[in-house]
């Protein structure tokens, strides 16, 4: 039996996919509901939950990302972020994408994740293509 999703279809979405799939060998794939962009390892997840006092919180336009260590303790005291469960004992944080975020800062995000997770040759040709243009 299919797990429902457990992200919000939108504009938001749209815009995350070109920000994501832009990069090297990027995809994407839905698994137990949830949507992931993944090279060998996923770098980005669309739609994340955080613990609360009752439960747990389901943020279904955000971005899940793995943080820059020097960047984490910032983001984790933004209002528009917060830590989800699962991930962020291992340095991933979330980024609500309601309203208007600022897509630079989401695009720098995403990028970062995947720079920490894709690899020395996808890098690389992430690093050329800013050489030689898109």
């Amino acid at each position: 039996m299919p797990h429902p999703p457990t992200y919000d279809e939108g504009p938001a979405l749209e815009r995350l996919r070109e920000i994501a799939l832009a990069l090297p060998d990027a995809a994407e794939k839905e698994s137990h509901g949830s949507l992931a962009f993944y090279t060998g390892k996923v770098f980005a997840y669309y739609g994340g939950s955080e613990k609360v006092a009752d439960g747990h919180a389901r943020h279904r336009s955000s971005v899940l990302v793995l943080a820059d260590p020097v960047e984490l303790p910032a983001l984790v005291e933004s209002p528009r972020c917060y830590v989800p469960m699962y991930l962020g004992v291992s340095g991933w944080i979330g980024l609500h994408l309601e309203g208007d975020p600022d897509w630079d800062e989401v695009a720098e995000l995403v990028e970062t994740s995947y720079r920490l997770t894709a690899g020395p040759r996808r890098v690389q040709r992430l690093d050329a293509r800013r050489i030689d243009g898109p």
